[in-house]
C-alpha cells in the first residue's frame, strides 16, 4: 500500500504547481468543489464520506487520499467510511450489471 500521507502531499504540491502554470484551471475546480460548502445542505463529513465513494468508483488515489484526510477531520468514523464504501461497491456493481445488459444488446445487434 502507499505511504498515504506522503503521497497526499506530492498530490497538493502538484496541484500547486500546476495552479502557478493554469491558475484559472485550479481557480476553477476550487470553485466547483466548494460550491457545496455555500448552501450547506450536507455537512461537511456527508460530503466528504461522497467524495470518497465517488473517488473509489473513479479510482483516484489522489482524490481518496485528500477526502479520507478530511473526513477523519470532518468527525468521520471508520465504520461511517466502511457505510459510504459499501454503498460505492453496490452502486459500483449495479453499474455493472447494468452495463452487461448494454453489453448483451451490442452482441445481439452485431448478429443481425
Amino acid at each position: 500500500m502507499l505511504d498515504w500521507n506522503s503521497y497526499r502531499e506530492q498530490v497538493l504540491a502538484g496541484v500547486g504547481a500546476l495552479g502557478k502554470l493554469t491558475p484559472d484551471t485550479v481557480r476553477g475546480y476550487a470553485m466547483i468543489g466548494n460550491a457545496g460548502t455555500k448552501t450547506d445542505h450536507l455537512d461537511a463529513k456527508t460530503r466528504e464520506l461522497i467524495a470518497v465513494a465517488v473517488a473509489i468508483s473513479l479510482r483516484c488515489d489522489g482524490c481518496i487520499t485528500v477526502h479520507t484526510d478530511a473526513a477523519r477531520k470532518a468527525g468521520a468514523t471508520q465504520e461511517e467510511l466502511a457505510e459510504a464504501l459499501g454503498v460505492a461497491i453496490g452502486l459500483n456493481a449495479g453499474a455493472g450489471l447494468v452495463y452487461s445488459t448494454r453489453a448483451m444488446d451490442a452482441f445481439a445487434a452485431a448478429g443481425e
